[in-house]
């Protein structure tokens, strides 16, 4: 098992780990800054360094027994087990995921349509929503959207246990990513306006703390997949 320290602090740019295991396959350390591919957020890229070398790291993604698997560039030389070494994020990768991230959640406020689907990435992100029929003002919604950007709402998170989500099931608005189970626990992602909730749904990924670092947004194209489905794409604009 991986203590993700994301999940703690996502700002955390820096930190120590034990390398556990270390193979051409990848590398698991004993805790991890690096958020591993999920939930349509990117695994993580950065540096490892110890005492005698470093290694680059392309991406993180999940292993067996709640592990994160470093993915080391093609070549790289591989920590020794048992070594201390030093994580260092892309940062300005990782920032840009969670201000995209962060700005989906803002969507599916603007847009309450059950989710069918997403994905992130540094400069957009889009959602794809059960929507039978194209909406009529996108630039109202666009409005709407840098608004609830604008106001600077605070981003925190809550736990509840899986039975009160069971007994909550309208908190998740995505039918395609489940919550993950099996802790006993699940973690919510609240944005809280000056008078009432924006928003309030379960989500393991990295967020920003404001919704004003978010920035700028721009709705893309609205396009139809499927009978039912559209997909709504937020374009960073700075």
């Amino acid at each position: 098992m991986t203590e993700p320290l994301f999940r703690a602090d996502a700002y955390l740019r820096e930190a120590e780990g034990r390398v556990v295991s270390a193979s051409d396959d990848g590398i698991v350390l004993d805790r991890s800054i690096f958020y591993p591919t999920g939930g349509g957020q990117p695994g993580d890229g950065g540096v490892l360094e110890w005492d005698g070398g470093s290694t680059p790291i392309t991406t993180a993604s999940k292993a067996e027994g709640d592990a994160i698997l470093l993915i080391p560039d093609t070549g790289a030389t591989l920590p020794p087990v048992g070594a201390t070494v030093l994580q260092s994020l892309d940062w300005q990768r990782r920032y840009a995921h969670m201000r995209v991230h962060t700005a989906l959640h803002l969507l599916s406020v603007v847009i309450p349509l059950p989710v069918s689907g997403g994905s992130i990435g540094t400069e957009k992100g889009r959602l794809d929503f059960d929507m039978p029929d194209a909406p009529e003002d996108k630039q109202a919604l666009q409005d709407s959207l840098n608004a609830l950007i604008a106001a600077d709402h605070e981003v925190t998170e809550d736990w509840i246990s899986e039975a009160e989500l069971d007994a909550n099931p309208d908190l998740v608005k995505t039918m395609s990513v489940q919550p993950p189970r099996g802790s006993g626990r699940v973690r919510l992602i609240r944005i809280d306006g000056t008078a009432e909730q924006v928003d309030l749904q379960p989500c393991g990924g990295t967020h920003v703390r404001r919704t004003a670092e978010i920035g700028p947004v721009r709705l893309g194209k609205v396009e139809k997949k499927g009978r039912r489905n559209r997909r709504v794409t937020v374009h960073l604009e700075g």
